[in-house]
């Protein structure tokens, strides 16, 4: 969305709220209290601190992926909740995922993550986070044959080379899943899709376009500061 070229200056109370606006918005990608786990974890992962069971029903939406009984990768899943400041964002853990699905419990469970941010956001591509600061021991790449990078997925996060994933994740923004690099390996050859939202796609959404609104903000309020010294020479 370009804002609209022809619009007004705005008044020094419109660029006040703006101001605001771009206060609010940077606050909104802070992760305020952390992640926890809703629902125990599958008996077929390894054992790993086990989350606390609660009777919450699961959170169902119309743009959440379909589940089923018989899904071979969500049999029993271990279910977190994000909790930011811009909203909740359940994510449900895949049980084909082992070794990628436990380390995240495990860090939840430390309570690590909680106070970080997403600190990198691509509006239409994704938000990154878990950048910790515990040493965490470097985890093998659960690759599989499905393993599809598509819209609302929660992904590891690593370096270029194989098996470097720690703490850091991102969630896909949108379909990621077709995304192919210049020596043709793939996205969905690289990093290890190990969970889905299924509840909070808004939230998702909002973060991922929060660092467009801010830029733009603060954009608009460096060109009125340039016109006011420019109007300011003329007198």
């Amino acid at each position: 969305m370009t804002p609209n070229k022809n619009s007004r200056v705005p008044s020094k109370r419109k660029s006040n709220r703006i101001l605001f606006l771009a206060i609010g918005i940077i606050a909104i990608i802070l992760i305020g209290v952390g992640a926890y786990i809703m629902f125990g974890q599958s008996a077929n992962q390894p054992a790993n601190p086990t989350p606390t069971p609660t009777s919450t029903p699961a959170p169902t939406s119309s743009t959440s992926p379909s589940a089923t009984p018989t899904d071979p990768h969500y049999v029993n899943p271990t279910k977190v909740l994000l909790q930011t400041s811009a909203g909740n964002i359940t994510l449900e853990l895949r049980t084909d995922k082992p070794i990628t699905t436990a380390n995240f419990i495990n860090i939840v469970n430390h309570g690590w993550y909680d106070g970080t941010t997403f600190h990198r956001v691509i509006a239409g591509f994704m938000i990154q986070g878990g950048q910790i600061s515990q040493s965490i021991s470097a985890i093998a790449d659960e690759i599989g044959s499905d393993n599809h990078n598509t819209a609302y997925t929660i992904t590891m996060a690593k370096t270029s080379q194989p098996n470097s994933a720690t703490s850091e994740f991102f969630i896909n923004a949108v379909d990621n899943s077709k995304i192919t690099y210049q020596d043709g390996s793939t996205f969905d050859g690289t990093y290890s899709v190990f969970g889905r939202v299924v509840a909070g796609q808004s939230v998702v959404d909002s973060i991922s376009i929060c660092w467009f609104w801010w830029l733009w903000g603060w954009c608009a309020a460096a060109k009125r500061r340039k016109n006011r010294r420019k109007r300011s020479w003329h007198r």
